[in-house]
């Protein structure tokens, strides 16, 4: 798994304004409507997804600088551990509203 900050092209004492601002750039570009048919960005879609919703939220980003993608993993010992994740399509909704 890539790591999350990579993913979104942010540094790891990034604000949460410079991720959401990465993760609305990413969304945009790979969203799947602009793509159509195109698996690789809606692999990139999904991936930016996961990554922003456990970055924007102060204790799933406190969990992964600690333990990495372990921290959510189901057989994880972890905190966290088996914490799942928002549909991206929810998320992608509340930083755009209805388009």
């Amino acid at each position: 798994m890539r790591d999350y900050y990579d993913i979104l092209g942010v540094d790891k004492g990034a604000s949460d304004g410079d991720l959401k601002n990465s993760f609305r750039k990413l969304a945009m570009k790979y969203h799947p409507d602009k793509n159509p048919g195109d698996k690789e960005a809606e692999v990139k879609f999904r991936e930016a997804g996961e990554a922003y919703e456990v970055l924007k939220d102060p204790q799933k980003r406190a969990a992964y600088d600690q333990y990495g993608h372990a921290a959510f993993e189901g057989n994880s010992a972890g905190p966290g551990a088996g914490a799942g994740f928002s549909n991206v399509s929810d998320i992608f909704e509340d930083l755009f509203g209805d388009f």
